[in-house]
């Protein structure tokens, strides 16, 4: 691959999942406006999350990154992003105290609107539309008007962006997060699952630790890390032109930043070595990670390596593996092999959701048992192979949603058309999402103890 690199070089390049938009002028004009507008994101923060991703490489950490689907215009409440926010801080206490280690905490928030799909086409009866792929292209009713690719989205989907982040900061930074709350964050119609009663007695401990601490003149007043929190975005950068407008050359290193969000990262669909989204991902310097599904064999993704991360900086590159439960042990330690037998510096990071979509009931779904084996598989891989299982990456949300079966509830596939309310895949309601977090965290447990036995 050519050593030269722009944010408009992937343009030369083949390119798949992307919308044929009908007026390309429409489409630069909305693309030259936006290279106008300020960052999302700043150059600073991407480089304090890959800080932060370099030490789960290293073993001292985990990633839990996680949210919606696909984010919809729609849905773009202020109630909704807070639920979100709670599901995901209790999600990532429940991992901090469970696992006593650092969490990287990474939303797919703030950018997550484009979709990859297995088919261009959609049909229902007799009638065939363009696919939806994300309300940053076109529109998700089955009509003609609706699915027409619209570049004038992508500003929508900018200002969105902007509005949820700034919302997000504020609650990251401005007391929300705050440990003496930790109460606080459970949802509601979480208060009477199976997991109220573990996550209030976690709470109760952390909330007598924050009290020893207070009382020996530690507090959330002169403890910053005890009243705020680190929080990043992160989505799959599918349409490059909305990518490349959003680039920006730091000021203080001179590098290229995409400043759409902190990490980013490409799909199992769009991976291909000689295309278009490898082409701008070498370019930019943002931490990134690569979805590796099935199909990737272990010597090409030692090719995508050492094009994407020729560097081998730790922090850089995080693998996100999505096999389905039946498969890890058939595609991972292969991978895993690879990986430690050319040194390369990676954070392993699972996708237990989308490998284990079913249809039920006439609903795409997830079963929770399935997305749990494949978690467990993951972590009991990593321990075999003598290395760090250094993340999840999971499409969950705040609200009571009945999307995805099982669960400590036992969600039935009869009860999934009561609040099916996702705009794509199916997500983990809160509840599950937390059931999930503290099985991961008697994962990480057993990793510690692993480590533990064998230094000793």
């Amino acid at each position: 691959m050519a050593d030269k690199w722009t944010p408009d070089s992937w343009r030369s390049k083949p390119i798949v999942q992307v919308p044929d938009y009908p007026d390309k002028e429409a489409v630069a004009d909305v693309e030259s406006r936006l290279a106008t507008y300020p960052p999302l994101v700043f150059a600073g923060e991407a480089r304090k999350l890959k800080a932060q991703l370099a030490d789960v490489a290293e073993g001292r950490g985990f990633l839990l990154q996680g949210g919606d689907c696909a984010e919809s215009f729609a849905e773009h409440h202020a109630d909704h992003i807070r639920d979100f926010f709670r599901a995901f801080l209790q999600m990532a206490v429940a991992l901090t105290y469970g696992a006593q280690q650092p969490v990287v905490k990474v939303g797919r928030i703030a950018g997550q609107f484009a979709k990859p799909r297995s088919s261009n086409i959609e049909k229902k009866g007799d009638i065939e539309l363009p696919s939806y792929r994300g309300d940053i292209i076109n529109g998700i009713e089955f009509n003609e008007e609706s699915r027409i690719p619209d570049p004038e989205r992508q500003v929508k989907a900018y200002r969105q962006s902007a509005a949820t982040l700034n919302l997000i900061r504020a609650f990251a930074q401005g007391g929300f997060a705050n440990l003496d709350h930790v109460h606080q964050w459970m949802l509601g119609f979480v208060k009477d699952s199976p997991q109220a009663h573990r996550y209030q007695e976690m709470a109760d401990r952390i909330s007598d630790a924050v009290s020893f601490m207070r009382a020996c003149g530690v507090d959330p007043d002169n403890t910053p890390q005890l009243r705020s929190t680190d929080f990043f975005t992160s989505h799959e950068a599918l349409l490059l032109g909305y990518e490349e407008a959003l680039t920006r050359i730091d000021s203080t290193t001179g590098e290229c930043y995409a400043t759409s969000g902190h990490m980013l990262w490409i799909g199992d669909r769009t991976r291909q070595l000689d295309h278009a989204h490898v082409e701008f991902f070498r370019g930019i310097k943002n931490p990134i990670g690569l979805k590796c599904g099935p199909s990737l064999d272990p010597e090409e993704l030692i090719k995508l390596i050492d094009v994407l991360n020729p560097e081998n900086e730790a922090g850089r590159l995080t693998l996100i593996t999505r096999f389905g439960q039946d498969k890890v042990f058939e595609h991972l330690p292969a991978m895993v092999r690879a990986v430690e037998r050319e040194g390369k510096k990676v954070v392993w990071s699972c996708d237990p959701m989308h490998g284990n979509t079913i249809t039920a009931n006439g609903y795409k779904t997830r079963p929770f048992e399935r997305i749990l084996r494949e978690v467990e598989a993951f972590f009991a891989v990593h321990r075999a192979e003598g290395t760090h299982a250094g993340g999840v990456h999971v499409e969950m949300t705040g609200r009571n949603v009945t999307e995805c079966t099982g669960g400590a509830r036992a969600l039935s596939a009869e009860q999934l058309g009561d609040r099916y309310h996702t705009h794509c895949d199916p997500r983990l309601n809160a509840d599950q999402a937390l059931e999930l977090a503290f099985k991961i965290a008697e994962n990480l447990r057993k990793e510690s103890d692993t480590r533990l036995a064998v230094n000793t």
